[in-house]
């Protein structure tokens, strides 16, 4: 059994939004091909109280891209994104939602505490029910795609490989915030260092 985790499509991570993801519309299409192949579907969103400590916003002297300590994690400072209720946490409208099999995870309720993982936030003290749900449902084998590379996709995966699961990246289906130009080939070479497999659309 294997599912699709599709990851924040959600409009402040794409065209015309607070922190919009480089060209990161032009997976949505990619992502609606896909989404038969698989017997469960979850769909996460970014889901912050507008407190969110991860928000530059939200720190005096501070600007978007600044690194600070955050309860002993590094964490670098957005611009305030996904807030609980708005237009900018929906689903992006060409964003085909399924119903059948259909799950979804919040992440980032915490203000104290980011979460990229769709698993668990960054201290791993808020479990979002995932890996549960993922057992009940007799999953061993997890895709995962939607944004971003270099963050949410990537730590999912780590904890994909951590809990166990086999996992995989669809690379076209992927797109990286990009605040260094490497980072999208930086972050699929560091997770098929530690067992994910990189694969394509086409080859699903």
């Amino acid at each position: 059994m294997k599912a699709l985790i599709i990851v924040d499509i959600q409009n402040d991570f794409l065209k015309g939004g607070s922190l919009a993801v480089p060209d990161g519309n032009a997976i949505i299409p990619v992502i609606n091909k896909i989404l038969p192949v698989f017997d469960i579907l979850i769909y996460t969103k970014d889901w912050h109280p507008a407190n969110h400590k991860s928000f530059a916003s939200n720190h005096k002297e501070k600007n978007v891209y600044d690194v600070v300590d955050l309860k002993g994690i590094s964490q670098v400072l957005w611009p305030d994104h996904c807030i609980q209720n708005t237009f900018g946490a929906e689903f992006h409208k060409d964003l085909i939602i399924s119903g059948k099999n259909t799950y979804y995870i919040f992440k980032g309720t915490d203000p104290n505490v980011d979460s990229y993982s769709a698993f668990f936030d960054n201290k791993k003290i808020h479990d979002t029910g995932l890996n549960k749900l993922l057992k009940e449902k007799n999953i061993d084998e997890v895709y995962i795609c939607g944004l971003s590379t270099d963050y949410c996709v990537k730590y999912t995966a780590i904890d994909a490989i951590e809990l166990n699961y086999n996992t995989y990246i669809v690379a076209d289906a992927t797109k990286a915030v990009n605040i260094n130009p490497d980072d999208y080939e930086k972050s699929l070479e560091e997770l098929k260092n530690i067992g994910v497999k990189i694969i394509f659309s086409k080859n699903l």
